[in-house]
């Protein structure tokens, strides 16, 4: 039976309103969806809405975002589905899209960089204190805090994330499976028959990648920039687990180490741009697609990163319930949310020097030439007011990078 329009008008509304005003990352769009969806319109009860958060956690990409598409399928099932997913990107979409027209064309002027030389600062305080926020509640046992030590240093040391990843969620699920367990190993075999959707969920991303492998994916790279924009977003998209800070570890291996396509800078300045707009953070794709190749690349780059969300949500939403209080996944995700904590450690050191002014060339340390030699130590003082108010206020991040980009404009004129 179809949904009635104005189930579908009633979604559409409520998400283009959220993703117009959801400011402050993903946690701040999880309360906001629950005050809509739970306390005002009554469409869930919270324990049905905390179940759908959980579903969300639990697999790879945008939580927010998965967590839109998943009341979108509660309410009007797959035109629900789409809609409120579609409806929540939108705004944020186009806003990026705008400002990173705006960045191409007027970016190398004094204006604007020192607009950006002023959010940097602000944007690695907001990541480092959300990444300290996030270890408090993910690095809760021995097992956890030895995997993220473990994942940081070999990250650090060039091992490739994803293989990071994937040996985390093994190690914790092992773990878990040998600690608190009982040692039934035989229940671990007998889970393949029971969650047929976990097989189709990997095989489907196993499968993508060897089509893209067939297809030639790694001459696509130097041949056709378009496909390797998409084909890129989407790896990101399919794997990425934990908050969308983590972001920062995939982008910068793909786009800044690998292939040479950003600079750090770049990289920073596209973060910055994620942080400072609504919506999900994953629009950083938008920016970064339309700094790459225009507007075909801002269009390929956002549909990269968000179809895996909209294809992970229409597969686990119908069978939802198996996923309840399923020891093993919650095993599995302690150790993928470890080993993220250790991307998102590792990068913040990285883009450090960037953030604060500091050019390292030749085993020294210097100041960029089109920035005053004092600035360093203002970006300092950004850095601590940032993270003093983010630490001891209520006060919205967006207000935190406003208040840098008018520190910057004002100081670098």
């Amino acid at each position: 039976m179809p949904p009635a329009p104005g189930e579908l008008r009633g979604l559409a509304a409520l998400f283009l309103k959220l993703g117009t005003t959801a400011f402050g990352g993903p946690a701040a769009h999880l309360a906001m969806m629950e005050d809509e969806v739970v306390t005002r319109r009554q469409w869930l009860t919270r324990e049905a809405f905390l179940d759908l958060v959980s579903a969300s956690n639990l697999i790879p990409g945008p939580n927010s975002t998965e967590l839109a598409i998943h009341i979108g399928w509660q309410r009007a099932r797959w035109a629900g589905l789409l809609v409120a997913g579609l409806a929540f990107i939108l705004p944020a979409m186009v806003i990026v899209w705008v400002i990173a027209a705006l960045y191409v064309a007027y970016g190398t002027l004094p204006a604007a960089s020192g607009l950006l030389a002023g959010v940097k600062p602000v944007v690695l305080a907001i990541v480092a204190i959300a990444l300290w926020r996030l270890a408090r509640s993910a690095l809760h046992s021995a097992i956890t805090l030895s995997l993220a030590v473990v994942a940081a240093l070999a990250v650090w040391f060039g091992v490739h994330e994803l293989l990071v990843l994937v040996a985390c969620g093994l190690v914790a699920w092992i773990d878990g499976r040998v600690t608190r367990g009982g040692n039934h190993w035989e229940r671990a075999a007998a889970l393949l028959p029971a969650w047929p959707h976990v097989d189709v969920v990997a095989a489907g991303t196993s499968n993508t990648a060897a089509h893209v492998v067939a297809m030639g994916g790694g001459n696509a790279l130097s041949s056709a920039p378009l496909a390797a924009i998409f084909f890129l977003f989407a790896k990101t998209g399919s794997v990425l687990f934990g908050s969308g800070y983590v972001l920062l570890a995939f982008l910068r291996s793909d786009f800044v180490v690998r292939h040479g396509w950003l600079t750090e800078s770049q990289l920073l300045d596209a973060i910055a741009v994620g942080q400072f707009t609504p919506g999900p953070v994953f629009t950083t794709a938008t920016f970064i697609g339309y700094v790459l190749a225009g507007n075909a690349g801002a269009l390929l780059a956002t549909l990269g990163i968000f179809l895996p969300a909209f294809v992970f949500v229409a597969l686990t939403a119908p069978v939802l319930a198996r996923w309840r209080g399923n020891r093993d996944l919650r095993w599995v995700l302690d150790g993928l949310n470890a080993a993220s904590l250790a991307l998102m450690a590792v990068v913040t050191v990285r883009l450090t020097p960037d953030a604060m002014a500091w050019q390292v060339e030749a085993g020294s340390i210097g100041i960029p030439s089109t920035l005053p030699v004092w600035w360093p130590a203002v970006a300092v003082l950004l850095f601590l007011a940032a993270r003093t108010l983010s630490l001891h206020t209520r006060v919205n991040s967006a207000w935190l990078v406003l208040g840098g980009a008018l520190v910057g404009l004002l100081a670098n004129r």
